[in-house]
């Protein structure tokens, strides 16, 4: 059942807070409250939690927020942040290790550094490791789930499970469990290729380059807000319909990526990103026929 009052934890580590504004972890910078939020230590200390909520709690996993509204009414259950600045990837038996709280572009220049290639397009992506399985998420010709060789899961109760990439469906920024079971990303070890570590960063730098050039990165924003269709590309059927500078209270649809809403100056709610994203989705399907689907993730209430 949901857990209505602060439950009576022991033996943890990390930070439990009450109330806690989710604006200030999702990178739109918008939206409400969850009814409580934990910062995990370590991983041994998010088990240690898990294993003492209530059954049903509604759970959130967070990361760097990059793909994620929460809408203004806020979040009736638990937020786990997930993102760790003091985390880094390690190299084991010539794998890459990663946690979920690793941001992903350290993922790609440690890589680089060390002279293994094929990590290289994950610079481009601007959130955790966790975050990058749960949408196998890519740019640049990469997807995640074709460099990962295992990953470590947790569920609910708390219990730790190593998984590959059979056990998945996957797809085009879709990944899901075949058994349906409920569980989270805790890590992953990525098998790579021997590379030139010149080469690798000189590739992470030209992406980079190009991101800079074709994104709005100065101004809040939560990265492509539709998936591309198939033969086609969503920003390019949104700039079709004249929706650049489309603008409902705070937000507005880039001028310089169609398919980028940005929050200025801070002062979006939820609320008027979510009219943006089904007003554009409207206008693609009137104009042209075509269905887009949201790769961002929008929970909560409003």
């Amino acid at each position: 059942m949901h857990m209505r009052e602060p439950a009576h934890f022991s033996g943890l580590r990390g930070e439990l807070r009450l109330h806690e504004p989710m604006a200030q972890h999702v990178s739109w910078r918008a939206g409400g409250a969850a009814d409580r939020c934990y910062v995990p230590a370590d991983l041994d200390d998010l088990a240690a939690f898990l294993r003492q909520l209530p059954a049903g709690e509604p759970l959130l996993f967070v990361g760097l927020g990059s793909n994620l509204l929460v809408r203004d009414g806020g979040f009736r259950g638990t937020a786990v942040l997930m993102h760790s600045a003091r985390q880094h990837p390690q190299l084991t038996d010539g794998r890459v290790y990663a946690e979920a709280a690793v941001a992903s572009p350290k993922v790609a220049r440690f890589a680089a550094l060390h002279g293994l290639a094929g990590a290289e397009f994950l610079a481009g992506i601007p959130g955790t490791i966790g975050g990058a399985l749960a949408m196998n998420a890519g740019c640049y010709g990469g997807e995640t789930w074709n460099i990962v060789e295992r990953v470590l899961t947790i569920d609910r109760a708390g219990a730790w499970h190593t998984r590959v990439p059979q056990d998945y469906a996957i797809d085009y920024r879709h990944c899901s469990l075949r058994s349906g079971a409920e569980e989270w990303f805790a890590a992953a070890w990525f098998c790579l290729s021997p590379g030139d570590s010149r080469v690798s960063r000189e590739r992470i730098r030209l992406f980079l380059k190009r991101r800079i050039a074709a994104q709005p990165l100065e101004l809040p924003n939560a990265g492509s807000v539709f998936r591309n269709p198939p033969g086609d590309h969503a920003a390019r059927l949104i700039d079709a319909c004249g929706l650049k500078g489309l603008t409902r209270g705070g937000a507005r649809v880039s001028e310089k990526h169609a398919n980028f809403i940005v929050n200025p100056k801070g002062a979006a709610r939820a609320a008027d990103i979510e009219w943006l994203i089904e007003a554009v989705r409207a206008a693609v399907r009137a104009h042209a026929g075509i269905d887009l689907f949201a790769e961002v993730r929008i929970v909560g209430e409003a």
